[in-house]
């Protein structure tokens, strides 16, 4: 893996060589792990000029066999003081380079944090990076697809020992506590972002906050979880009925949105516009009768963030790639009664090789539990 992130860090220096770019700043943590492998906290990374990289940061990072060695093109260097900033002591060492220019990522930095790089690089015109670096992440190679099948394999074992368990009677809180426990028990990181679990009026909501609201005999259960591994983050959400047979109008809602998420990733192909996958979700919710209240979108890229380009909306600009991690997450919420959530990730694939390739494979039947 090293030479993976030489590789990313060398395409970094040509696409900044091609904009009269003489080096780049890297602040944002995502941004660093890809680019290194690892990203201790406050890490500054500068590519350029010169042979090789500097990686700076407030403390030695931790010996993790989860992250990958510093390759040989890499130097590394410890402020002498944890009240330091990595950024400034990089943009210096940019200057002491003579760098002739160097692009930040103006998107992650402050006011008074780019202020405090302008000070230490008098002479140096400073450019902005723009998101050139989520640009070279958005298509993911075969090292980053084989984490998240990991971490969806993982956030699937979770959920569906969850399953398995009572949940009359226990709270969304508990529930989604146990939910993160398990995580990490069969190898995650950690959560790839806060568990949201709704029952009853709460289910179906696209970010609800687990409250201390007890699941009940006829309830509907949504949850929404998802592993992280090696930095790299997935998503599944499922509905499920407690107790009993599924009264008649949840049996209709889920179809209802089960349909659209159905159409939604078999529209998933490579040259496809974002905008016509999130049109193909929405239109069935639409036709019967939910436009009220859908989501801004419909899914949304993965990888060492969980909501990263491309965005499946109806302002949506591009197309999709192959090899590009999405989300597919249609949901629809009845104020007072409840409602469904059915998400997937899944890899763009073309059709000569399957078609879309799906990561989490939770059962999506109805099930009463």
């Amino acid at each position: 893996m090293a030479e993976v992130h030489a590789t990313r860090r060398a395409r970094l220096r040509e696409r900044c060589a091609a904009a009269g770019q003489g080096a780049a700043l890297i602040t944002l943590p995502a941004n660093v792990r890809y680019l290194t492998g690892c990203a201790p906290p406050g890490a500054a990374l500068l590519v350029g000029p010169g042979p090789q990289d500097l990686l700076v940061h407030l403390r030695p990072p931790p010996d993790d066999p989860r992250q990958d060695p510093h390759p040989d093109d890499l130097e590394a260097t410890v402020l002498p003081s944890p009240d330091g900033d990595a950024a400034v002591a990089a943009a210096d060492l940019a200057r002491e380079r003579h760098a002739d220019g160097l692009a930040v990522e103006e998107h992650h930095l402050t006011v008074a944090r780019h202020r405090a790089l302008r000070s230490v690089t008098s002479g140096i015109p400073l450019t902005d990076l723009a998101s050139a670096v989520e640009q070279l992440r958005l298509v993911k190679d075969e090292h980053e697809i084989a984490a998240l099948r990991i971490a969806a394999e993982i956030a699937d074992q979770a959920l569906g020992e969850l399953l398995e368990s009572i949940l009359v009677g226990r709270t969304e809180r508990h529930l989604a506590l146990e939910l993160e426990r398990r995580l990490v028990d069969h190898g995650a990181d950690g959560p790839a972002f806060p568990t949201s679990v709704g029952t009853g009026p709460h289910s179906g909501t696209a970010r609800h906050v687990p409250s201390d609201r007890r699941v009940e005999e006829g309830d509907f259960l949504t949850v929404r979880l998802g592993a992280t591994y090696r930095g790299y983050r997935c998503e599944v959400g499922r509905t499920f009925v407690i107790g009993t047979a599924p009264a008649a109008w949840q049996i209709e809602l889920y179809e209802q949105v089960f349909d659209a998420q159905r159409a939604a990733r078999e529209a998933l192909a490579p040259g496809v516009a974002c905008r016509d996958v999130d049109r193909a979700s929405r239109e069935p919710l639409t036709a019967a009768g939910h436009a009220e209240g859908l989501a801004p979108w419909s899914g949304h890229g993965v990888g060492l963030e969980i909501d990263e380009d491309p965005q499946l909306s109806p302002a949506a600009m591009g197309k999709l790639d192959a090899c590009v991690p999405v989300t597919v997450e249609p949901g629809v919420h009845l104020p007072g009664r409840g409602g469904v959530r059915i998400d997937d990730t899944l890899v763009v694939r073309p059709l000569a090789d399957g078609g879309p390739e799906l990561l989490t494979i939770t059962t999506k039947e109805l099930l009463a539990l």
